[in-house]
């Protein structure tokens, strides 16, 4: 009869009620009545698609290195799935959150968990170096996060830019942009992006994402991808600020006009006399038939140094 009466106690049921509830925000069902209550409706233009299936973000988590003595840091938390998760295996949680009207959701989803700060702004318009120095100072940090497929790119390139003190970064994305964002020399989708982001980590593709395990579903597979980040000593002959925005100018250049060879590429964008490139291309010991997806980061960094030494 004890536990009978504690079942039907109301302040125990309700905790019981809401612990289950929140440990059930995979389900459609609770995700529509969570957000019904709230009054929230998605937003097409800030990419709001939450994820249901209920076995990825803890496989994010667990493959993002998530654990003991470690910090995290998630941008666009939604209504808190991966959030969660995260909470559960690290000292310290702190998620961006663009939306407003999603603080009283978070405020609610997260309400067992003690460790997590909810920042309410836009990440390529905050302080991240200030916000890392208040939030994380000496800690051990990751970046693990559903990234809004429109900004992908430009979140990923500026933790990397920036140089935050981060471990890794762990981010589902569109697949095809997973694809580029990895991609080896010589693979058809190497570009630019897929050189910078070489230049500051290693990339791999960690597993795949079908359309359906979001809501709404969006017309597009996404990827789970980590970048294990390079630290200073990583680089064998490590750049100055000049010779980072030089090679990363050369870059963008030999890519720019894709089915053109490197050599057409380079002179168009850096307006550059077309027999010194190809001179710059032959110092580097390069082919000048060759095309920019042919070049590895080494040989770009040779590239550069051969193009501007002459200037």
């Amino acid at each position: 009869y004890f536990y009978v009466g504690r079942w039907y106690n109301e302040t125990n049921r309700k905790k019981w009620s809401t612990r289950i509830f929140m440990n059930n925000l995979s389900d459609i069902a609770t995700v529509k009545e969570i957000l019904t209550r709230h009054g929230f409706r998605f937003s097409k233009s800030l990419g709001q698609n939450f994820l249901i299936n209920p076995t990825v973000c803890p496989r994010m988590a667990e493959l993002g290195g998530a654990g003991p003595g470690v910090a995290a840091l998630e941008v666009g938390p939604g209504i808190g799935v991966l959030t969660r998760e995260l909470a559960a295996r690290c000292d310290k949680v702190v998620t961006i959150e663009l939306d407003k009207r999603l603080l009283p959701v978070l405020g609610e989803t997260l309400q067992d968990f003690s460790n997590v700060t909810v920042v309410q702004g836009d990440v390529m318009q905050l302080d991240l170096s200030a916000l890392f120095q208040q939030e994380f100072a000496g800690r051990d940090v990751i970046v693990c996060a559903n990234l809004p497929y429109y900004i992908t790119s430009p979140v990923i390139m500026r933790f990397l830019e920036e140089r935050l003190p981060i471990r890794s970064l762990t981010v589902m994305v569109q697949k095809e942009a997973a694809q580029r964002l990895c991609a080896r020399p010589g693979e058809r989708a190497c570009g630019a992006v897929s050189a910078a982001v070489r230049y500051y980590a290693e990339p791999k593709v960690l597993f795949s994402v079908s359309r359906g395990s979001f809501m709404p579903a969006p017309h597009v597979d996404s990827a789970v991808i980590r970048l294990d980040i390079r630290q200073p000593g990583d680089y064998e002959h490590p750049l100055s600020a000049e010779e980072e925005k030089q090679l990363f100018r050369v870059v963008r250049a030999a890519f720019g006009q894709r089915r053109k060879t490197a050599v057409n590429s380079l002179s168009a964008g850096l307006s550059m006399d077309k027999a010194r490139v190809i001179k710059a291309m032959e110092q580097a010991g390069l082919p000048p038939a060759a095309r920019a997806e042919q070049l590895t980061l080494d040989d770009f960094e040779v590239l550069s140094q051969a193009l501007f030494t002459e200037e």
